[in-house]
């Protein structure tokens, strides 16, 4: 079996589409058991999940106290508010991807049964194409979010920053996510550096759970592309006169595959409209407050901080993208399993075999969406309302706020 350069003779292809999967949410805890889960490796995760909550609350809790009850100066609460959301993003989303574990793994599953269903090798050089693109996204959206957000933590801590107490210049550590001082005393050490390391930790936590929600949905929308693409070879090879005596029983089979890949749609919408809620409302939040940030501090800030809220900007929008650009695509491909139906030499099958054609043109008129929280569809208009519009509101806003408070 030919299965492609990139995949070793000895590999599952299976496990190769999943691969960046499990190397992204193992290290939280969020892999999904399966029966030959051995119990130490569940007594591993759940301590893994006890630990990455922990982190996440010591970064998220303090925070909040310290908006709520220690910072009286508005700018400082509005800069301490973005970094907060990003954190309370990767909260909910670990809480999304730990309830929803048992479907993930029955995606995973559906995923192996395909692999193993698809005997010929054309087919699966196809569903191999589809796998490849699914793990390049994950890869650059891995690159774009540790690259970004865990940069801008690190040189914001490992940057001086100088504090006059009284005539006296003092060198502080700047958290990523201000602190509450009655917690822990920044302006002390061994505290601060404790706080600025738990932080960054949690900051890598954090981004995995964000890295692993965006290649989940990357992956299994390849997948179901490259189904539908298997499906459509099928149905432009229906009218092949050389197996005629067999065309009843491949009709069966596209009509069965088909109503697996909408199953297996299905299941991704259920399990994914929650996370790309939180995505879509929590980035485009997060590109508002960017967009402050650089307009309020242009005189102050310097080339390196420039740098690294420039890669968190291009990683907010380029999670946005992805869901919406994989929502986009399943819902094409869905439609093309219809017009495939329409352009193959039908009038050349028996009439009852070419009747049965238009059960699979009704079904893909139907047109199935993938949606955030059910509300918005996920498609590249929505990425471009929200990647523009509202970036393009908030940069205003934000310079009238600046002059009106210069």
């Amino acid at each position: 079996m030919s299965s492609g350069k990139s995949v070793k003779p000895y590999q599952d292809p299976s496990d190769y589409s999943i691969q960046l999967n499990r190397w992204f949410l193992t290290p939280v805890g969020a892999w999904p058991r399966s029966a030959s889960t051995t119990f130490r490796e569940k007594v591993i995760s759940t301590i893994l999940i006890i630990i990455c909550y922990s982190l996440i609350s010591f970064t998220v809790l303090p925070c909040i106290l310290n908006i709520l009850f220690e910072e009286t100066d508005m700018h400082k609460k509005l800069k301490a508010i973005g970094p907060l959301s990003h954190w309370s993003m990767g909260g909910m989303n670990f809480f999304s991807l730990l309830f929803r574990n048992r479907q993930i793994g029955r995606c995973i599953q559906h995923m192996k049964i395909d692999w193993q269903t698809v005997k010929n090798s054309e087919d699966r050089q196809v569903m191999l194409k589809y796998a490849k693109i699914g793990r390049f996204v994950a890869g650059i959206c891995a690159v774009f979010m540790h690259g970004g957000v865990f940069m801008h933590s690190l040189l914001q801590g490992i940057t001086p920053t100088f504090e006059y107490i009284g005539n006296v210049s003092v060198s502080v550590i700047v958290l990523p996510c201000p602190t509450y001082s009655k917690f822990i005393d920044i302006g002390q050490s061994p505290e601060n550096k404790i706080a600025l390391t738990i932080q960054l930790m949690s900051s890598i936590v954090v981004n995995s759970v964000t890295v692993g929600a965006c290649s989940l949905a990357a992956v299994f929308a390849m997948h179901a592309c490259g189904q539908l693409n298997v499906l459509m070879r099928w149905l432009y090879q229906l009218d092949d006169q050389k197996q005629q005596n067999t065309v009843q029983r491949r009709l069966a089979n596209i009509v069965e595959h088909h109503l697996r890949v909408l199953s297996f749609v299905a299941q991704m919408e259920e399990l994914l409209n929650q996370i790309c809620f939180v995505e879509l409302l929590g980035c485009t939040f997060n590109l508002c407050m960017l967009g402050y940030y650089v307009i309020t501090g242009w005189n102050v800030i310097e080339k390196t901080t420039c740098l690294s809220l420039m890669l968190i900007y291009i990683s907010m929008c380029f999670n946005i993208f992805i869901f919406c650009y994989i929502g986009e695509v399943v819902t094409e491909q869905c439609k093309q399993v219809g017009e495939t139906a329409y352009m193959t030499n039908w009038y050349n099958l028996h009439h009852k075999t070419a009747r049965g054609l238009i059960l699979i043109i009704s079904r893909s008129s139907t047109v199935i969406k993938l949606t955030a929280g059910k509300l918005v569809h996920l498609s590249i208009a929505t990425f471009g309302a929200v990647s523009t519009r509202k970036c393009i509101s908030c940069f205003v806003q934000s310079i009238t706020f600046t002059k009106r408070f210069r």
